[in-house]
């Protein structure tokens, strides 16, 4: 199906000489003068190299149709991550290029989202936000509070982020998992 440039987005198939690619990043790019663009950066599904194309905003854009379906995530082996469909309970393995960075983030019954094309799947999508503790990070300060900056901390699970000041070890915080940004203390 034909779509113009400027309505892609982030975690889009779109199908480019016959090859699927997966857009990693999406840019609409409005210069004084000139043409409007759209800078997308990709990676080719079959085997994981990373493009980067300029559209003027207008131009077609072939994109591959997907069928997205809610999976449970069950285990990791070494053939990569097991999800498992909660209408059909028909399980699937998904590779460790597809699930890239965000693996960290992965919990056991957690639901996400499969793109599938042509029943394998193709790209993955977390819940947007997530309640981790953190485990280690710097002591507060007194005094410190007031001020807008922000200190390391890392996660249960593993990852580094930057959490404020006032955040001590053992708080359990809300992120973002798309980059691991805090967002606020949870409220439990």
């Amino acid at each position: 199906m034909k779509v113009i440039a400027s309505s892609l987005r982030k975690g889009n198939i779109v199908d480019k000489d016959g090859h699927l690619y997966v857009i990693l990043t999406c840019e609409n790019i409005h210069p004084g003068k000139g043409t409007p663009v759209t800078q997308l950066d990709m990676r080719r599904i079959s085997d994981g190299v990373k493009v980067s194309e300029r559209y003027r905003t207008t131009e077609q854009v072939e994109r591959a149709f997907v069928e997205d379906r809610d999976y449970n995530y069950l285990y990791e082996d070494a053939d990569g991550f097991n999800f498992m469909n909660n209408e059909t309970y028909e399980q699937v393995s998904v590779s460790k290029d597809i699930v890239g960075d965000r693996a960290p983030f992965l919990q056991e019954g957690m639901k996400c989202v499969l793109s599938l094309h042509e029943g394998n799947p193709v790209a993955i999508e977390l819940p947007a936000r997530m309640t981790l503790e953190i485990t280690q990070t710097e002591p507060t300060m007194k005094g410190q509070t007031a001020s807008s900056s922000y200190k390391p901390a890392i996660l249960s699970n593993g990852v580094r982020t930057m959490v404020p000041p006032h955040i001590a070890a053992g708080t359990r915080i809300v992120i973002l998992t798309e980059d691991a940004s805090y967002v606020e203390r949870a409220k439990d």
